[in-house]
C-alpha cells in the first residue's frame, strides 16, 4: 500500500508542470496561406515539457512567468522558434509555419563515392547501421502521457439512420456526430527491454468505442527502431519498420531534399514499398545527417495494400526531440485513421504527448513486478475544473458539446427513475427471441441477475433418456467489494428412462484481486464418460436425431464436492477440490429418430462395446461404486503481466508459457470409496506467439501417468478432447480432429501434443483475387500416444474469415490412415 501511495505521489508530482501553471500560451497554428496545421508540437526548448495543438490547430500550454523560447514544430514545415515572455496574464499567439523547402543538393554519406542510385538509399544505410545503437541507447526511462482519443461517424446511410438511432448515438441529420472520444493521464515507467509500469491519474470517456482503442500508454509505444511494428487488433502480421535490418528487402528510399533547422542538417527520405502488397510502410521518414538518428516520421498503412483489419487508413506520424545528452526521445505520436463500413464512414485519431522524460533513472528493487498498469480509485471521478487546468490539449467546439451533452445523457440514464423504467422494460420476458438467445433479467439496485439459457439448449434428445428437459438457471450477485455469488440450480428429466436429477452448483468469489473463491456442488446428474466434453446436448440431439449417430455415452452419477482457489502469488494459481460420488452405468432407452437408414443404426452405450452390440446393448462396463476423490492444480504463468484497476485484476497475455501442475488421487475405503488411484500430470501451453510477418502460433503438450491405479472406473481414467462429427471447436488448442472420444482413453501413461499456426494471409495476400477476401491460412497437427496406441497424429491445412473456419485434414494411426475429411466451425461450440 506505502508503495502504491509513493508511486501516485510521484506521478502526480509529475503533472505539477500541467496543473500548477497560472498563465496560459494560446493561439493558432497555420500555414502561409491561413489554413491550419492540426496536431503540431509545441514544446518549450531545451526542455521535455510542451503539448500538440488540436485538429483545428489550437493549442494551449501554461507557463510560470518568465522568458521562454517556444518551440513550433509539424514535419513538413520549418521548425519556428518564438521568444515568449509570460508576466502576470495569459498571451495569444498565432503562429504561421512556412513550408520546409528541401533542396535536392550534392549529399555527401560515407565519404566515398556510393554506388546506390539514389543517395537516399546510401543515408538508410547508414541509418540501418545505427539502428541498435539507438534502440538500446537509453536503457530506461519515465515520464508523463497525455492520451486522446476520438472516433466520429462521417456520414451513414440514410435507409439505416433512424431518428431512435441518430438520437441515441447524438448525431445529426446527416449521421454525423462523435461517436467516442477519451482522454487519460498516465505516469509511465519503461526498462529495456520490456518492463513496463503504468499508473493512470485520470481517465475521462464519452461514448461508445466501435473501432479500436489506445487504453494504456504503452499501446501507444510506437518505436521505429524496432525490427517489427505491430498493431493488436488491427493485423496479426508485423510490419516492418523502414530502418529495419531488413529494410531492404522491403523497401527503396528516395532523397526528396535536405535542409537546416536549429543547425542540424535534416533529410527527408520517400519510403517506396518494393512490392505493392505487403507489411511495408509508406510515407517519409526525417533523418539527421551525420547522426543517422530519426527525426521524425510519417507513415501510411491501408487496408488494400497492407490487409489491416476494421479501417482503411492509419497514418502514424512521430516526432523526436533531444532531451539530454544529446539523447532524443519521442515528444508525440500521433495515430490517424478512417474507413468506410457498409456504408457507415467514419475517422479519428489518438494522439499521445510525453512529457518531463528522465532517462536512465534508477528503479527501486521489485518496481517493476508485473503489473504493468495501476488505475487510480479516482481516476474517473476527476471533476470538469480539474480537466479544463489540466488537459494539455484545448477541445473543439464540437468536443466540448458531445461532453457536455453525454454528461447529462449519463446522469439522465443513471437516475433512479430511468434505471427503473430500462429494467422493466428489458426484463419482459419475449417467448420469441428466448427461442435462440437466453433471458437475462437483472436488478440493478441490489446487482442480482438471473440467466436462463435458450430454448434450444433446454429441451434435448439422446438415446439413454429420450427426450428431455435440461433447465439450467443462474443467479448471481455482485456485492460492493466486488466480491460475487454465483448459483445455479439445475433440473434434468429424462421422459423414456423416467429419470429425475437435480443439483446446485455454487461459487463465492470473495477477492477478486487474489482470484480467491470457494465453490461446491451436490445432487444427481447425468454425465459424459469423457470429463473433457464431447458434444453438447443440442448438437449431441441434432447428430442422433437426423445421422443416427449417438456419439455421447452417459453414466449416471451422485454427487457432492467443495473446492477452493487462490492466487498464491504474481502468476500462481492454487486449485484443490474434494469430491464423492456414487455412479451408476446406463443403457439406452429410445431410438428415434427423424430419417430412417437401413443401413445404419445406433450405437451402444458402451463406448468400449463392439459395432455390432445392438443399440439396446447391455454389456458391461462398470459395477455400481462410490468415488472419494481429491484433485489438486498449481498453474505457473511465466512473467505474469496484469492490469490493477479499481475493478479488480486482469491477466494479460504472457510472452512465456504457463505451466500446469496436475494431480487427482482415488481415497479408497473412507466413507465406502471403492476407488483407489494415484494420477499426475503436467501441461505447458502457449498462445499466439508472435512469429512477426508470419502470423501466430500456439501449441500444448502434455503428459501424464498413474502413479498407482489399484482400482478405478472408465471415468476415471484420462480422456481426451476429440471430435468425431463435421462440425469442430477450433478455440482450444488442445482438441483434436478426428479422434473418437472414448477408444483412446487411457489409464496408463501418455503424451499429447498439439501446434496451431496461423499465416494471417501470408500466402493469399500474393494472389489476386483471394487478397481482397482477407482470407487467413492456417496449419496444425496434433499427436497422442496413449492406450498402448503409438504414434496417432494428425495434419490438417485450412482457411479462416472471422469466426468462420473450414479445416481439410488426415490422421493416421501407427503406419495406417485412420480418417480423413473436412471440419467446420462457424461460431457456435
Amino acid at each position: 500500500m506505502r508503495r502504491y501511495l509513493l508511486l501516485i505521489l510521484s506521478a502526480l508530482s509529475t503533472f505539477a508542470a500541467f496543473a500548477q501553471q497560472q498563465y496560459e500560451l494560446m493561439g493558432k497554428i497555420t500555414d502561409v496561406d491561413g489554413k491550419v496545421i492540426p496536431f503540431t508540437s509545441v514544446y518549450i526548448r531545451n526542455s521535455t515539457y510542451g503539448t500538440t495543438a488540436n485538429e483545428f490547430g489550437r493549442y494551449d500550454l501554461r507557463l510560470s512567468p518568465g522568458q521562454y523560447n517556444v518551440v513550433y514544430r509539424f514535419v513538413g514545415y520549418k521548425e519556428k522558434v518564438v521568444k515568449i515572455t509570460v508576466t502576470d496574464k495569459d498571451i495569444e499567439n498565432n503562429v504561421q509555419l512556412q513550408d520546409e523547402i528541401f533542396l535536392l543538393n550534392e549529399v555527401t554519406v560515407t565519404g566515398k563515392r556510393s554506388a546506390d542510385a539514389d543517395p537516399g538509399m546510401a543515408i538508410m544505410r547508414e541509418v540501418v547501421k545505427k539502428r541498435k545503437f539507438y534502440l538500446e541507447e537509453v536503457k530506461g526511462y519515465s515520464c508523463a502521457v497525455y492520451i486522446k482519443g476520438v472516433q466520429k461517424l462521417l456520414k451513414a446511410p440514410k435507409n439505416l439512420m433512424s431518428k431512435e438511432v441518430a438520437r441515441a448515438l447524438d448525431l445529426d441529420s446527416n449521421g454525423r456526430g462523435i461517436l467516442y472520444q477519451s482522454e487519460s493521464l498516465s505516469q509511465f515507467n519503461y526498462e529495456r527491454p520490456n518492463k513496463v509500469r503504468e499508473i493512470t491519474i485520470a481517465s475521462k470517456v464519452a461514448g461508445q468505442n466501435t473501432a479500436f482503442s489506445y487504453n494504456k500508454a504503452s499501446d501507444l509505444q510506437f518505436n521505429l527502431y524496432e525490427n517489427i511494428f505491430t498493431i493488436n487488433g488491427l493485423s496479426a502480421r508485423g510490419f516492418v519498420t523502414p530502418v529495419a535490418d531488413n529494410a531492404f528487402d522491403f523497401y527503396q528510399f528516395k532523397l526528396i531534399g535536405s535542409t537546416v533547422s536549429n543547425g542540424e542538417t535534416i533529410d527527408k527520405i520517400q519510403i517506396i514499398p518494393r512490392r505493392k502488397y505487403s507489411q511495408a510502410f509508406q510515407g517519409n521518414i526525417y533523418i539527421v545527417h551525420g547522426d543517422w538518428r530519426i527525426y521524425g516520421a510519417d507513415l501510411m498503412l491501408t487496408s488494400k495494400a497492407n490487409m489491416i483489419n476494421l479501417i482503411d487508413t492509419l497514418q502514424i506520424s512521430q516526432q523526436f526531440v533531444p532531451v539530454e545528452n544529446d539523447k532524443w526521445m519521442p515528444v508525440s505520436a500521433h495515430f490517424d485513421f478512417g474507413g468506410n463500413v457498409f456504408g457507415f464512414q467514419f475517422a479519428g485519431y489518438y494522439v499521445a504527448i510525453y512529457n518531463n522524460y528522465k532517462l536512465d533513472p534508477t528503479f527501486e528493487s521489485g518496481f517493476f513486478n508485473g503489473e504493468i498498469l495501476k488505475v487510480d480509485t479516482a481516476a474517473n471521478k476527476k471533476t470538469t475544473e480539474y480537466w479544463t487546468n489540466t488537459r494539455p490539449i484545448p477541445l473543439t467546439t464540437q468536443e466540448k458539446r458531445d461532453y457536455i451533452r453525454k454528461d447529462s445523457v449519463f446522469e439522465i440514464t443513471h437516475s433512479a427513475e430511468y434505471l427503473d423504467s430500462m429494467q422493466k422494460s428489458q426484463n419482459q420476458f419475449r417467448p420469441v427471441s428466448w427461442l435462440i438467445f437466453p433471458y437475462i433479467a437483472t436488478d440493478w439496485r441490489t446487482k442480482r441477475s438471473v440467466r436462463i439459457e435458450p430454448f434450444y439448449k433446454t429441451i434435448f434428445y439422446n438415446t439413454v433418456e429420450g427426450w428431455g428437459i435440461d433447465f439450467r438457471p443462474t443467479f448471481s450477485r455482485q456485492f460492493t467489494n466486488l466480491s460475487n455469488i454465483t448459483v445455479q440450480p439445475t433440473l434434468h428429466y429424462g421422459f423414456s428412462s423416467k429419470m429425475l436429477s437435480a443439483n446446485v452448483k455454487a461459487s463465492y468469489l470473495y477477492d477478486q484481486f487474489n482470484n480467491a473463491k470457494i465453490y461446491t456442488s451436490f445432487g444427481s446428474d447425468v454425465l459424459d464418460l469423457n470429463n473433457v466434453g464431447t458434444r453438447s446436448l443440442f448438437f449431441n440431439t441434432v447428430s442422433s436425431l437426423i445421422y443416427e449417430n449417438n456419439y455421447v455415452k452417459y453414466y449416471r452419477s451422485k454427487f457432492g464436492e467443495v473446492g477452493y482457489q487462490r492466487e498464491l502469488a504474481a502468476g500462481i494459481l492454487w486449485n484443490a477440490s474434494l469430491g464423492y460420488s456414487n455412479r451408476r452405468q446406463l443403457y439406452n432407452t429410445s431410438f428415434n429418430h427423424i430419417f430412417d437408414s437401413k443401413n445404419k443404426d445406433y450405437r451402444s452405450n458402451n463406448p468400449l462395446a463392439p459395432v455390432t452390440a445392438p443399440p439396446d446393448d447391455r454389456s458391461f462396463l462398470f459395477p455400481d461404486h462410490n468415488a472419494l476423490t481429491f484433485k489438486t492444480s498449481v498453474e505457473f504463468t511465466f512473467n505474469p503481466r496484469y492490469l490493477n484497476r479499481p475493478d479488480g485484476k486482469y491477466y494479460v497475455k504472457s510472452k512465456y508459457p504457463t505451466l500446469i501442475f496436475n494431480y487427482r488421487k482415488g481415497i479408497n475405503n473412507v466413507l465406502g470409496s471403492d476407488v483407489d488411484y494415484d494420477f499426475a500430470s503436467v501441461d505447458l501451453s502457449q498462445d499466439e506467439i508472435t512469429m512477426g510477418l508470419y502470423g501466430r502460433s500456439s501449441y500444448k503438450i502434455t503428459a501424464g501417468t498413474f502413479l498407482n491405479r489399484n482400482t478405478l472406473y472408465f471415468m476415471d481414467y484420462n480422456h481426451f478432447l476429440g471430435n468425431v462429427g463435421t462440425t469442430f471447436d477450433p478455440t482450444y488448442v488442445g482438441s483434436f480432429h478426428f479422434l473418437p472420444f472414448y477408444e483412446f482413453s487411457t489409464d496408463r501413461s501418455f503424451l499429447e501434443a498439439h501446434y496451431f499456426h496461423n499465416f494471417s494471409g501470408v500466402l493469399f495476400n500474393k494472389i489476386g483475387f483471394l487478397r481482397g477476401l482477407k482470407l487467413e491460412e492456417v496449419v496444425g497437427a496434433n499427436y497422442l500416444n496413449a492406450n498402448n496406441r503409438r504414434n496417432y497424429y494428425e495434419l490438417y491445412v485450412g482457411i479462416k474469415k472471422l469466426f468462420f473456419r473450414v479445416d481439410y485434414g488426415i490422421s493416421f494411426a501407427g503406419n495406417q490412415k485412420y480418417v480423413q475429411g473436412i471440419r467446420l466451425y462457424y461460431g457456435i461450440r
